[in-house]
């Protein structure tokens, strides 16, 4: 949710049973604005909250001028002041795949993994156990990344592809129809496309190349169950959609219908 209307996406993000405090939401709409300026973000966004046992994370985002360029995240453990985090890789994956549980709350927690290492010994090879130490600034990274690449998404036309190449807002956008709304194919993963570049000439050509530059949710293949995957609800006495998945389940979006659109992502 951008930064800019964060009181009106946050009302449109309550009716899944999220919120925040009074004070949290001055702390963020002050505290936000203070970030765009001092890392000069053409916008930020809002991302969410990750709940931990001691504190929770707050976590927002900085975009360039290119919508789809890398975007820098940052968290707070009070809403004011803010720490950058560092970009995702696979190999943060990897290592903090094996943590399962609750956030702590704490950036400099960290947890022990015991795992099993080949070691050479002249000619004798015996596995030995080692702990592995991984910080919960590395898993809070990698989990970020990861839903975002799952089920961060945006209503089609929200933003459109320059002759030149760069992603811009749509200023003209208010938001989809009830009828567009209940569709998939309304709907892009707010990431780099993967899907796209497998589609053929004939395909392609069926798409408008400033709206359809990302990987549409029409052609998903749901992971794990099916039936909970991808789940939809409309509201239409707020006239709002929302979008959650069940990888993360906690991770949903809200779309307001017909005049001023946001959509929400939070943890």
């Amino acid at each position: 949710m951008d930064a800019e209307s964060l009181l009106l996406s946050l009302e449109l993000a309550s009716g899944s049973g999220q919120g925040l405090s009074p004070d949290r939401r001055a702390a963020l709409l002050t505290s936000l604005m203070l970030v765009k300026r001092d890392y000069r973000f053409d916008r930020v966004l809002f991302w969410g909250r990750i709940l931990g046992l001691v504190a929770d994370y707050y976590i927002a985002q900085g975009v360039s001028e290119d919508q789809l360029a890398p975007r820098k995240t940052l968290y707070s453990l009070n809403c004011m002041e803010w720490s950058l985090l560092p970009p995702a890789t696979k190999e943060m994956e990897i290592q903090t795949s094996v943590v399962k549980g609750r956030f702590m709350g704490d950036p400099s927690h960290e947890y022990e993994h015991t795992e099993l290492q080949k070691v050479n010994d002249g000619e004798k090879v015996f596995e030995e156990e080692v702990v592995v130490q991984i910080k919960e600034e590395m898993r809070l990274v990698s989990i970020i990344d990861q839903i975002d690449k799952a089920v961060a998404v945006i209503p089609r036309g929200a933003l459109f592809k320059t002759p030149f190449g760069p992603i811009n807002v749509n200023r003209t956008f208010e938001g989809l129809s009830l009828s567009e709304a209940k569709k998939l194919s309304s709907y892009f993963h707010f990431r780099e496309p993967v899907e796209l570049k497998n589609k053929t000439l004939l395909e392609k050509a069926e798409l408008d190349p400033s709206l359809d530059f990302m990987d549409s949710l029409e052609h998903d293949i749901p992971k794990g169950n099916s039936l909970l995957l991808g789940g939809h609800w409309i509201h239409p006495q707020v006239r709002t959609v929302g979008h959650a998945t069940c990888q993360f389940p906690l991770k949903s979006g809200t779309h307001g219908l017909g005049g001023n659109w946001e959509f929400n992502m939070g943890a």
